[in-house]
């Protein structure tokens, strides 16, 4: 039986996303449906909003934690009842990657048949096979991750992209060493997570870069031991100056900004390593001395979701914030309803946020 809900729909570029009707068709084989509690709102939305990625219509959100209504023919895990954080790649095991155990780049993730559709019969695609800014919603079974229930939902859905991401960066892409050096441009939702995993890594020197003393401000609350405000005067000659005139060993752009990112590969060490985790846009161009690249040695790594499996580290990141080891109360700046999906993105673009979440009692 499909079962009616409310979601958040971008059909316009640029244009704010109303809340409508949906009708949810009933899980397929190896399937599942999610009441979402909570859900973070992502700048990656906004892009979607603003027409900057992915195509319109398209139901919002990808950062969800909630519990199992219902399961598809086929699904033994997860099973009905249990609590979940979404995740938008969901390894298929078979793929040219997967079958040499590279799970992390599988290049096709599982997703849900599209199963929204408005009353009138029109299908509606998810963001990212997610599409959390709802009241329910239906994924691959094995993008949904069994947690503990002791982590709240809106925290819990952080661990969903956000966090996953940054930690992750650090984890599995850059693989940062303890005693290490590192600076994070951007101290954003991911940013800070960057910072985390920096801190969780046992980094001696964690350089956070920004230009808002707010968000600077955040920065030192995750783990950040020095800060470098952009707006006065050449970051790279901060840290250098931070560094003893030597750079980092490990550097993150976490904006995705060209400008940025030319910044992060001259900040770094001899053999430093640059990662790349903010998404740019569809224009944008890298420009880069080749001889000055070539001169610095090293590596330029992009970071996919933190290159994480999300059966695996969800979990791991849940018992960390149980621990008391990673921050997630503190990245929470309000809750909001679904109806508050607009000004939580002009709070967004404003600075005056690290995440909103949307909280569905």
């Amino acid at each position: 039986m499909a079962t009616e809900v409310r979601g958040v729909v971008a059909r316009e570029a640029g244009r704010p996303a109303p809340l409508e009707r949906i009708v949810l068709d009933d899980p397929g084989p190896g399937e599942v449906l999610v009441r979402i509690q909570a859900s973070g709102v992502c700048h990656t939305d906004l892009h979607f909003q603003q027409g900057h990625i992915g195509t319109l219509p398209v139901l919002m959100g990808h950062e969800g934690a909630g519990t199992v209504e219902a399961v598809g023919p086929g699904v033994d895990y997860p099973k009905v009842g249990d609590y979940v954080i979404l995740a938008w790649r969901a390894p298929c095991g078979t793929c040219r990657f997967c079958r040499i155990g590279l799970l992390h780049l599988c290049a096709a993730s599982l997703n849900a048949e599209p199963r929204q559709k408005t009353p009138g019969g029109e299908t509606i695609p998810t963001i990212m096979g997610l599409g959390t800014f709802a009241t329910h919603t239906v994924v691959a079974a094995l993008q949904a991750v069994p947690v503990p229930r002791a982590v709240p939902p809106e925290q819990a859905c952080l661990i969903g992209c956000g966090v996953m991401t940054g930690v992750g960066a650090v984890m599995y892409t850059a693989v940062v060493r303890p005693g290490s050096t590192v600076a994070v441009f951007g101290s954003g939702a991911v940013g800070t997570s960057v910072i985390q995993g920096a801190r969780l890594a046992r980094a001696s020197k964690i350089i956070a870069v920004d230009l808002e003393p707010r968000k600077l401000a955040w920065a030192s609350t995750f783990g950040a031991t020095h800060t470098v405000n952009a707006s006065e005067g050449d970051p790279v000659q901060q840290i250098k100056d931070l560094t003893d005139g030597l750079g980092v060993d490990y550097a993150f752009e976490a904006v995705g900004s060209p400008r940025v990112l030319s910044q992060v590969l001259r900040s770094r060490d001899l053999a430093g390593v640059a990662t790349l985790i903010g998404v740019p846009s569809a224009d944008a161009q890298i420009e880069f001395p080749a001889q000055e690249f070539f001169g610095m040695g090293g590596s330029l790594r992009v970071s996919w979701y933190g290159d994480c499996l999300p059966m695996r580290d969800f979990p791991l990141l849940a018992q960390m914030y149980l621990r008391g080891e990673l921050l997630l109360d503190e990245l929470i700046t309000k809750k909001i309803a679904l109806e508050d999906v607009q000004p939580a993105f002009d709070a967004m673009e404003r600075g005056e946020t690290l995440r909103s979440v949307i909280s569905l009692p």
